[in-house]
């Protein structure tokens, strides 16, 4: 006897048999015999088989599982984001916790025989060991965080084969309690992401050279306000006596040179220093001391040089100098959406010996990026109102910095280097405060 069996659709299967009786139909399980016929003698002519109706009501839990695997899926891609992020900075702090163990042992040493050493210097290497000491529980906490999110790595990596299984078996485990793990899971995530957020610029690595277009001056950027989907560049060449700025899907894209969209702005620009904050364009009239931003405008006080804007994790900012405040440098937090100034510090520094400038968690960073061996000299903290001379060094690989701007969602600073559109990754300094010091 031959037999033949042909799909009439997903949901439902049409038997043909031979010969066989009723009673050995036996559908395997989850399906149900939904009707048959036989001839006058009894033979099985066909039989129809469906699905179970408890089967077909597990469709939406289905949807719901495949969103939850695809949620798990995303969070282990922001743990390794995480997880790198965070080797990268323990590396070199681990070297700093090498260094202050041998000063301290030196140190000792010193201290045993101070008899044969100058009083001045010897208070002077006190004076820096003592203000080392308060690294010591830093390090230790950030070993104890690599240590959690190499946890959270391995709980994610152990619930994304739960996911896999049920997907191929479902109703094997219930769909609430994973749920709650899941959210569980993200919220520690969130919490100690969030921990990570802000620090003190320790170190600038690079450059990448993501392309190489355009003139001796201009800008280029991505949203950091945007989802980490959302990876759109915008590009904008030249320094002045321009308006037209061009718009990529993606950073492929860009180098691709495949141009989504262009815009024609309603006047020329002037500069280097725009940005993209929250899908608006900030950037700096002409000739004028306007910011251009829709319908909005801002005008700094007394004359002005230029007005360079920026945005980190706190907000939007912007760096100019005025007659009034002498030529020096003066920062001021803006609400993004009317462009009013929040408040305003005036730093002392000269903007004349300023190279490019960028803001990171409420600091300002200036650079001398018009020499070969650039660095970060000076730091303003607009949460003390106090400023550090710094000594950060990073490769100015073609000679000439017009633009030099930090996006906080990449962690990164986007530069363009005499025609070459280059990446810089940044260490940042994470002083990480326990449930046990709040």
């Amino acid at each position: 006897m031959r037999s033949l069996s042909v799909v009439l659709n997903p949901l439902l299967f049409l038997l043909l048999f031979g010969y066989c009786p009723s009673a050995t139909i036996r559908p395997k399980e989850g399906w149900q015999v939904y009707s048959s016929a036989q001839d006058a003698d009894g033979r099985c002519i066909c039989t129809v088989v469906a699905p179970e109706q408890n089967l077909c009501s597990r469709d939406a839990k289905g949807r719901q599982l495949r969103q939850l695997l695809e949620k798990v899926q995303n969070m282990s891609q922001s743990i390794e984001v995480l997880n790198l992020r965070t080797q990268r900075d323990f590396q070199y702090i681990m070297r700093m916790e090498s260094q202050i163990k041998g000063l301290r042992s030196k140190f000792r040493q010193i201290e045993s025989d101070r008899k044969t050493l100058v009083n001045k210097n010897f208070q002077e290497l006190k004076g820096k060991m003592e203000s080392l000491q308060p690294l010591i529980p830093v390090l230790e906490q950030y070993k104890t965080d690599a240590r959690l999110i190499i946890q959270f790595k391995e709980e994610i990596r152990n619930l994304s084969a739960v996911l896999m299984g049920i997907q191929e078996e479902m109703g094997a485990y219930d769909y609430d309690e994973l749920q709650k793990r899941v959210l569980n899971l993200e919220n520690r995530l969130r919490n100690c992401m969030s921990k990570l957020t802000c620090g003190k610029l320790m170190k600038i690595t690079g450059p990448q050279t993501v392309k190489t277009s355009g003139t001796r001056f201009g800008a280029w950027m991505t949203d950091p306000q945007a989802s980490h989907k959302n990876n759109r560049v915008w590009y904008m060449d030249s320094y002045t006596n321009n308006k037209i700025v061009k718009e990529y899907k993606s950073i492929a894209d860009f180098v691709a040179g495949v141009e989504s969209r262009t815009y024609n702005l309603p006047f020329k620009w002037a500069g280097t220093d725009h940005v993209v904050y929250n899908g608006s364009l900030y950037y700096n009239k002409m000739q004028s001391n306007i910011v251009g931003f829709i319908m909005c405008t801002l005008t700094p006080g007394g004359g002005f040089s230029d007005i360079d804007l920026m945005a980190d994790e706190l907000g939007l900012w912007a760096v100019y100098a005025t007659n009034q405040n002498a030529g020096n440098i003066v920062i001021s937090k803006l609400n993004p959406d009317t462009l009013q100034i929040l408040n305003t510090w005036d730093t002392e520094y000269s903007k004349r010996n300023a190279g490019e400038s960028f803001m990171i968690c409420g600091t300002l960073y200036i650079t001398n990026s018009h020499l070969t061996g650039a660095k970060v000299y000076y730091a303003y903290s607009t949460k003390t109102s106090t400023y550090e001379y710094t000594d950060i060094p990073f490769h100015n690989q073609y000679f000439h910095m017009s633009m030099l701007d930090y996006n906080a969602r990449d962690r990164a600073l986007y530069g363009w280097n005499n025609g070459h559109q280059v990446l810089f990754n940044v260490t940042l300094f994470h002083i990480i405060k326990t449930e046990d010091d709040s």
